[in-house]
């Protein structure tokens, strides 16, 4: 059988391939793929993190976020941080569980987040020990409220080490109460979290 020929001067090179989706497509759905794409490549976290920042589209900034989980490390927890202070509900949200799916990996991060001069930024930071071992979590929260001024953000550090404290806990708890005495609602809570933490370790 005669070879057939391609047409006069073609090549292989000549033969056209996709360009992979970007970051930085107008297309959502080009962003989204670009996105997943990218999941486990170290060397992709500093683009990542620019998409994020700039992303408006709910799902493709999920899409960003599981990649960045998914990758893991340091440098990928640091890219998710700055949207705990964005002024967006859901993506301060989204943030505070893909975060929470880096416990290891955030650690480094935490005492950044507890000196941060927004208080709500420091409340929300307290969520993020949830998901550490308790020992981390503990020294972290412990280390918040012995310093901490904001009575709401010591009462969200209380309420999640009544939940993963340990008894090392228990004297920066009384010192806590002790400092806020005059704010009734928080010797209480720090009470009841005593009384927890004793009793699941006793």
């Amino acid at each position: 059988m005669p070879l057939i020929r391609g047409g006069k001067g073609s090549t292989a090179s000549d033969v056209s391939t996709p360009a992979p989706p970007a970051l930085d497509s107008s297309d959502v759905e080009s962003r989204w793929a670009a996105a997943r794409a990218l999941a486990g490549q170290v060397e992709a976290v500093p683009e990542l993190a620019a998409a994020l920042r700039r992303e408006t589209v709910p799902r493709v900034r999920e899409a960003i976020l599981t990649s960045l989980i998914r990758t893991g490390g340091t440098a990928s927890a640091e890219a998710i941080v700055p949207c705990l202070r964005s002024e967006d509900a859901g993506l301060r949200a989204a943030a505070i569980e893909a975060l929470q799916a880096l416990p290891s990996a955030i650690v480094p991060v935490m005492a950044q987040l507890f000196s941060d001069p927004e208080s709500d930024v420091r409340l929300l930071a307290t969520e993020l020990a949830r998901n550490m071992k308790a020992s981390d979590a503990t020294r972290l929260l412990c280390g918040l409220i012995e310093h901490e001024q904001h009575p709401n953000v010591c009462a969200a550090a209380i309420d999640v080490l009544a939940e993963v404290g340990t008894r090392e806990s228990l004297p920066a708890l009384k010192k806590c109460a002790a400092r806020f005495a005059a704010t009734p609602f928080l010797p209480f809570a720090i009470s009841m979290a005593i009384a927890r933490i004793s009793g699941g370790e006793g």
